[in-house]
């Protein structure tokens, strides 16, 4: 199948393998020299279910090969539907969503793809519903969480974010499991530095790595795209930082910039 893509297009797209869920295209494809980037789906068993993992597994693998998570949790679909006993009441909301989105980037991800139950059925009251859906979707084009996928891309296009490589050694302390997990990016040349912190919880970093006498720091509103600069200092020794605010829904990104 593969070589009949390349040869029906001249070699013009690329081309993944999406794996049935919870799984990765490299379990199985990892050595196929047709795959050119790789593709995990996280699925919708949980919350809190950490799909860093799978872009931190496909990222350390030889040949590296870009990656993203194709399928995480959608946004207003029921947690965990395919499992006995689902409430089918339960539903993802635009925090989930988010959380997978800057979990996956700051992992190292190539992208993202994010999904909404109703949008990815199209589903209209004239229509059967399929896995509950229950807002017609283009009333669920406007969700936060599709608005907020917006933000993300604004952050990391303002910034000279190729440079930046997924880091276990900026952040020295904080939460490290759990839906409060913090991930780190720092830039190959220490001029940028970006901490997401899902809950809100302090985090201690090593600003020494950042190579220039000073950083300036601001904080990154994920749900508005907002940012405010806390303060320009000194590059130097382990500083704590303490996001506005803090609790399930309450994410923040942290931007550290190297200045003059």
């Amino acid at each position: 199948m593969a070589e009949g893509l390349h040869k029906g297009d001249g070699g013009k797209h690329l081309i993944t393998f999406h794996p049935r869920g919870p799984s990765m295209s490299s379990a199985f494809l990892q050595d196929a020299d047709w795959i050119d980037f790789h593709m995990s789906q996280s699925s919708h068993a949980a919350r809190d279910h950490d799909n860093g993992l799978f872009i931190e597994h496909d990222y350390n693998l030889t040949p590296v090969k870009p990656t993203l998570d194709g399928e995480p949790r959608y946004e207003r679909i029921p947690v965990g539907f395919y499992l006995k006993g689902a409430d089918r009441d339960d539903l993802f909301d635009d925090y989930d969503a988010r959380q997978a989105a800057w979990w996956a980037v700051m992992a190292g991800a190539c992208g993202h793809t994010y999904g909404n139950n109703s949008v990815w059925q199209m589903w209209e009251p004239k229509h059967r519903p399929v896995i509950w859906a229950n807002v017609p979707w283009y009333e669920a084009l406007d969700d936060p969480g599709a608005r907020q996928m917006g933000y993300l891309r604004k952050l990391f296009e303002a910034h000279d974010y190729q440079k930046l490589q997924p880091s276990k050694d900026f952040v020295v302390n904080g939460p490290n499991h759990g839906g409060a997990k913090i991930r780190a990016l720092l830039a190959s040349d220490g001029t940028l530095a970006m901490v997401y912190s899902p809950r809100g919880e302090p985090f201690t970093v090593d600003l020494g790595l950042m190579k220039k006498p000073q950083t300036k720091v601001s904080w990154y509103d994920p749900r508005t795209g907002e940012s405010t600069e806390l303060y320009t200092g000194d590059s130097v020794a382990f500083q704590t930082f303490t996001p506005p605010t803090n609790g399930r829904g309450n994410d923040w990104v942290t931007v550290f910039e190297a200045v003059e």
